[in-house]
């Protein structure tokens, strides 16, 4: 695809971003923050509400494909890539989720959008509790899935980021099923299983270890009572990476936050389960825009 696509038209998909750098050399460092281009497309019409979508580490915008199918039809639908994920650029050294917030805040900027709600997946969705914390009023609602406020076994993700900077994160490719999706789904499908696969073996080995650190920092339990936008928090019943209790943390300490769960589903249920996710987030959205 040569130079960026755009479109007055209705549910039109978009390159938002123009990557003049095929090498995709690592992202600068401005101010003491990590200063980042994320790769984004949009989707959807541009007179709509926005709703900004962010992925879980080691997977790429893809990753919302089927929420993107359901909800742009009525929505502006903007998807990021974190660094060294997908289209990405790499990054070096270790982020923080305020690195990654601000990032975000710039793809949602590139893409034109003022004001958006807020989907994330896993580190997506603590980027999400902390633009509902440090996002003012271009924050609209926020949604997370499959996520925490302090993410369980901080200690563990140094070795993670160790063992995929000696290993490349093809090392990781086995600890999937039963983390990532329940093994019946990956039984019942194999291509989409195939697909998730490959999106992390794809991601650059040292960004994914600069998101591990980001992960194993983040802790904003303190600050989740300022989060003063509708909530929802969704958690996969089967998941053992931040399991349901992880998610009744952040739906209790936000306000008026509402906390749902899906049956048969593990971390990244969005993907496993799209009908059910799909409906809790028209109904998240639509009673919000």
């Amino acid at each position: 695809m040569d130079g960026p696509l755009s479109s007055d038209s209705g549910g039109a998909h978009v390159l938002a971003d123009d990557p003049t750098n095929p090498g995709h050399d690592p992202q600068p460092v401005q101010d003491g923050h990590m200063a980042l281009d994320l790769h984004h497309v949009v989707d959807g019409p541009a007179d709509a509400p926005a709703v900004l979508f962010g992925p879980s580490l080691g997977t790429d915008l893809h990753l919302f494909d089927a929420q993107v199918a359901a909800l742009s039809d009525r929505f502006r639908c903007v998807r990021f890539d974190l660094p060294g994920h997908g289209d990405s650029a790499p990054v070096t050294g270790d982020l923080t989720i305020a690195d990654l917030g601000r990032g975000a805040l710039a793809a949602a900027d590139a893409a034109g959008v003022a004001d958006f709600h807020y989907v994330g997946v896993s580190i997506g969705g603590a980027i999400g509790q902390w633009l509902g914390v440090h996002g003012g009023e271009r924050v609209r609602s926020i949604a997370v899935l499959a996520t925490a406020a302090r993410f369980p076994n901080p200690d563990s993700w140094p070795q993670r980021a160790a063992t995929v900077r000696a290993d490349g994160t093809a090392a990781m490719v086995g600890s999937r099923t039963g983390t990532w999706y329940v093994e019946s789904w990956a039984q019942r499908d194999p291509a989409g299983e195939q697909r998730l696969l490959d999106m992390l073996r794809a991601s650059d080995d040292e960004s994914y270890a600069a998101c591990c650190a980001a992960i194993g920092a983040f802790d904003i339990r303190a600050e989740l009572g300022e989060v003063s936008v509708p909530a929802l928090a969704v958690a996969g019943a089967d998941d053992p990476a931040t399991p349901p209790s992880s998610l009744h943390e952040i739906a209790d300490a936000i306000p008026g936050a509402r906390y749902a769960e899906v049956a048969d589903s593990a971390h990244l249920l969005n993907y496993e389960r799209p009908d059910e996710v799909n409906a809790l987030l028209t109904e998240h959205l639509t009673a919000r825009s």
